[in-house]
């Protein structure tokens, strides 16, 4: 199984009209926790975000939160992370988050959880990264999401050759073991490329 040590979660500030999106970003707290996966996210302490971090804190994890100077007032830094990050804007804020990150997963959330969530799908798209994105379906959050990307394709706006594709997971459970065969497979393809590449000795 792939090594795995971090993982960057985006979310709602909020925490949507069913008690079951907190409940699930507590329980994803929980199992980052539990494997030794340290949550990069945005900082806050409100909504998902909030559940989300301080469960993995409670659970005895590592968590770096990173936001901007503008928004401390309004989602409210969480006490007691491992490492608090304030940077000057959203752009060095959503930089930093790559960075830090091995994965990224997607809770459900408004515009800005939907904007860093394409962000790092067209990323991948230009050939920038290739680390792992999920899509946390919960309750079907983001069938609309997958049913416009597939009109994308069907349309021929994503194109075969400049694809990108996003793992999903239906259940909370499913994420982190779909994040390490993910995590194993990018490992293997990296060493089976060096090898190709590698000039072959001399007899």
């Amino acid at each position: 199984m792939g090594t795995l040590r971090s993982v960057c979660v985006y979310c709602g500030a909020g925490f949507g009209a069913d008690a079951a999106y907190a409940e699930a970003a507590r329980k994803l707290g929980h199992a980052l926790a539990a494997a030794d996966i340290r949550l990069v996210y945005g900082g806050g302490s409100v909504g998902l975000m909030g559940a989300l971090a301080r469960s993995v804190l409670e659970a005895g994890g590592n968590v770096t939160g990173i936001i901007p100077g503008f928004l401390q007032g309004r989602e409210r830094p969480m006490e007691g992370l491992t490492e608090l990050i304030v940077t000057k804007d959203m752009h060095a804020r959503k930089m930093l988050m790559f960075e830090h990150a091995e994965a990224f997963v997607a809770l459900p959330g408004g515009v800005g959880t939907l904007e860093e969530l394409v962000e790092q799908m067209t990323w991948a798209q230009l050939g920038r990264h290739q680390k792992p994105i999920l899509l946390a379906n919960l309750l079907g959050f983001w069938d609309a999401l997958i049913v416009l990307l597939d009109h994308m394709r069907e349309a021929r706006f994503i194109r075969l050759d400049m694809d990108v594709r996003c793992l999903v997971a239906d259940r909370i459970e499913d994420i982190v073991p779909k994040l390490r065969r993910a995590a194993a497979e990018r490992e293997q393809t990296a060493i089976d490329q060096t090898a190709a590449a590698a000039p072959l000795s001399r007899m």
